[in-house]
């Protein structure tokens, strides 16, 4: 793959690192576990310190299996430049970190992962206002839009409910009022959906997901997409605008997050990270096919309260998801009917295994308004529309027959 031929998802993933030279002719990059590098020459260090050619000066701020993992990344994304770090977590916490000050307000959607939920309100007590809004239509996002807006934040598909953010429209209004305009992609992977279409200015991806696939790496990805004109930016650093403008948003993350904040990812997991995601496209088109196939059958059951998918045409974004996105997801939740006890349907299950995580190639299963958004607390969980018997299902790649029969044997036993 030496060539300028432009090749479809899975192939230019597989094949990324052999753009570059390997050693010995490895097919994967090595794992690199230095964390310091040398110079024979003490003048070559001081250049790469100072930004004047590019290498590697301390792991926290680079390393070779790390730079291959986000030159793979960025491929995905048709990014500018990806910054990878230790979880998907860090590099939301990043924005916060390196391109927030005080007297700054951020739009976020008000349907968001839990653990994100809580670190817009840490930011919140930090002196950066944070207004919480229905994304689903972009008249919400403008509204809370004020003139020290520095950011709006949105989930392509929602955690749990699977809300739909209403992309286009918003990537637009950011484009015109100068807004870094930040979608975390996580529940649809870049195979699914490229955010960059919709004019998105970074991209996040938690790579623990369905990017590394099989639960066993943690990481996170921060993806510039080269479309933001950072000189209509007020909170960079003179440090930064020695470099072309398109450089000086992803030059001061990684100073300022990854260099000072310290979230790096190590190369261990990178490489673990880097290997599942070649089978990414593969996994994924088993996944969604999967998952409607089981929300089918949910909602076609009586004692199923309500399924929430995007790939249900009662879905009140279905229009837009089939638009945009290639399929619908391997996540869903449902509600049971009155008098069927979660748990005990849980533990009925013999395929949905009950844990954490999602986007592995296990099907997982976890009771929402008990675990991973129980200490958001109820009021808060009505305002997202988090029923208490909300389930939250990651599907994965088992036969799809089995896990149909299995969700229905669960519901059978009531």
């Amino acid at each position: 793959m030496t060539d300028s031929k432009k090749y479809g998802f899975t192939t230019t993933t597989l094949h990324s690192d052999r753009q570059k030279t390997i050693e010995h002719g490895s097919l994967h990059k090595p794992i690199h576990t230095s964390v310091t590098f040398g110079y024979n020459d003490a003048r070559e260090l001081a250049t790469v310190f100072q930004g004047k050619q590019p290498g590697y000066r301390y792991g926290r701020q680079g390393n070779p299996t790390v730079a291959a993992l986000e030159d793979k990344v960025n491929k995905m994304e048709n990014g500018f430049a990806t910054i990878c770090f230790a979880t998907g977590m860090a590099a939301i916490g990043a924005l916060a970190q390196a391109l927030l000050q005080e007297g700054d307000h951020v739009v976020s959607s008000a349907f968001l992962f839990g653990n994100t939920n809580s670190l817009w309100q840490t930011v919140g007590l930090q002196g950066v206002a944070v207004s919480m809004v229905d994304a689903t239509d972009v008249k919400h996002v403008e509204a809370a839009i004020t003139p020290a807006t520095r950011i709006v934040f949105v989930e392509t598909i929602a955690n749990p409910r699977t809300q739909v953010a209403d992309l286009a429209r918003i990537g637009k209004l950011c484009a015109e009022r100068g807004i870094v305009y930040i979608v975390d992609n996580t529940m649809t992977s870049p195979y699914l959906f490229q955010p960059k279409s919709v004019g998105a200015s970074i991209v996040i991806n938690a790579l623990t997901k369905s990017i590394g696939g099989h639960g066993n790496a943690l990481g996170g990805s921060l993806t510039d997409t080269g479309l933001y004109d950072w000189s209509r930016f007020p909170n960079i650093f003179d440090t930064y605008k020695r470099y072309p403008t398109v450089q000086w948003g992803i030059a001061q993350i990684r100073a300022k997050s990854l260099r000072d904040f310290g979230a790096s990812l190590g190369p261990e997991a990178a490489h673990h990270l880097a290997v599942g995601s070649e089978t990414m496209a593969l996994r994924l088109d088993r996944e969604c096919a999967n998952a409607l196939a089981v929300a089918q059958m949910l909602e076609a059951d009586e004692r199923v309260a309500a399924v929430y998918y995007p790939g249900l045409k009662s879905h009140p974004q279905h229009a837009i998801s089939t638009e945009l996105f290639r399929s619908y997801g391997s996540l869903f939740s449902f509600e049971l009917k009155d008098g069927i006890d979660c748990f005990d349907y849980l533990n009925r299950l013999k395929l949905g295994i009950s844990a954490s995580n999602l986007g592995d190639t296990r099907t997982l299963v976890i009771p929402v308004a008990h675990t991973i958004f129980y200490e958001m607390g109820a009021e808060r969980r009505a305002s997202m529309g988090i029923a208490e018997s909300l389930i939250r299902v990651s599907i994965g790649i088992e036969d799809t027959d089995d896990l149909v029969e299995d969700f229905r044997q669960a519901l059978d036993a009531v």
